[in-house]
């Protein structure tokens, strides 16, 4: 096939083998055109109404054939509606790209778009030869210490993270019985959002978000919107030392996975160390099967997410996605017997692994 060939090749005319393949090529593209939307504020400018390219372009400082194209593209991708030729409306999935709405996605599209996450994916054959970290070669640094020097790239991967957590700050709280308990330390707990969902649904607890001081930027103000601070602590710390004591349950969510087992475990013995006879830790993240499932009603609910998110974590920051074995594996290496794993269907991939502490650690 010929460089002429490749060009002009419609990938609507290809077999379905074939256009699959052209469809995961074409998803770096994908992503880069859900950037410029965020960047020119597209969605924000079509609003609830319907809309010319040509006013849209203007407002966005853009030229108005590009903009068509742009809109175009978007409309392919399901996230506007070319009403008429030209005219476009957003659908309820491109309203997600509204940084206004309290369910946004703008700053994980950000984040997730942001060239220094996208350039260590450059190398990642490299890290899977070696297992070696792709960013730390890539940039001279390890990623959280890149957020610390860089507070604008650290303020939007908290709001990145504060809005990849919303589908599991919204049934979380009644996916487990946080009210038989009195003191919930959040380990890594970010800008707190799922800690306040979890006080909100159980008035009777108090809490701790304990991270460090980049990681806790924005939680008072998180708190402070749903009144909270009276009835929670920000600790700032490093959860490789310890983690606050006092707490008779500690949760642990989308935090392992960024880390080794090595690491994973001087989290988890941590929390051991500080837990009550009585006291639970809850580990809330993604579980792999032991093998890939491909059936349609699986897929359909995670389409390969998880895997890319387990090698992301692989070439930025040396963590992993794992089986319910692998977390087996972890709690009893840190004195934790893992009791049960409840899958948060509302919330796929996630699930809640509830831990106790071993009789003889």
């Amino acid at each position: 096939m010929t460089d002429t060939d490749i060009r002009t090749t419609d990938v609507r005319t290809l077999a379905p083998d074939h256009t699959l393949i052209a469809r995961h090529v074409f998803g770096t593209m994908a992503a880069q055109t859900l950037r410029a939307a965020v960047s020119l504020r597209v969605v924000e400018l079509i609003g609830d109404a319907r809309r010319p390219a040509a006013d849209v372009a203007a407002e966005a400082g853009a030229a108005a054939q590009p903009m068509t194209r742009l809109l175009r593209a978007l409309a392919a991708l399901g996230l506007l509606t070319e009403q008429s030729p030209g005219t476009f409306s957003v659908t309820p999935t491109g309203a997600l790209l509204d940084p206004g709405r309290p369910d946004s996605l703008a700053s994980f599209v950000r984040v997730f778009t942001e060239p220094e996450i996208v350039r260590p994916w450059e190398q990642l054959d490299n890290s899977v030869r070696t297992g070696d970290i792709a960013f730390d070669a890539v940039f001279g640094t390890d990623f959280f210490s890149r957020l610390a020097q860089r507070p604008e790239l650290s303020a939007e991967f908290n709001a990145a993270m504060s809005q990849a957590a919303g589908a599991t700050a919204a049934v979380l709280p009644y996916a487990f019985d946080f009210g038989r308990f009195t003191r919930l330390t959040d380990v890594g707990g970010g800008d707190g959002t799922v800690l306040a969902a979890v006080l909100g649904a159980h008035p009777g607890l108090r809490g701790v978000v304990h991270d460090t001081a980049e990681g806790l930027a924005q939680a008072r103000e998180t708190l402070a919107e749903h009144r909270l601070l009276e009835r929670c602590e920000l600790v700032a710390g490093d959860f490789f030392r310890a983690v606050p004591e006092g707490s008779d349950l500690y949760l642990v969510k989308s935090v392992l996975h960024d880390w080794t087992d090595e690491r994973a475990v001087t989290i988890l013995r941590n929390c051991r160390e500080v837990l009550p006879p009585d006291g639970r830790v809850l580990i809330v993240e993604p579980v792999l099967p032991e093998i890939v499932d491909t059936h349609a009603e699986a897929h359909a609910t995670d389409d390969g997410v998880t895997y890319l998110s387990d090698l992301n974590m692989l070439v930025n920051v040396g963590g992993r996605e794992r089986t319910r074995a692998d977390f087996e594996a972890l709690c009893e290496a840190a004195g934790l017997r893992l009791a049960s794993v409840t899958p948060l269907a509302e919330a796929a991939p996630y699930s809640v692994l509830e831990a106790v502490a071993r009789a003889n650690p």
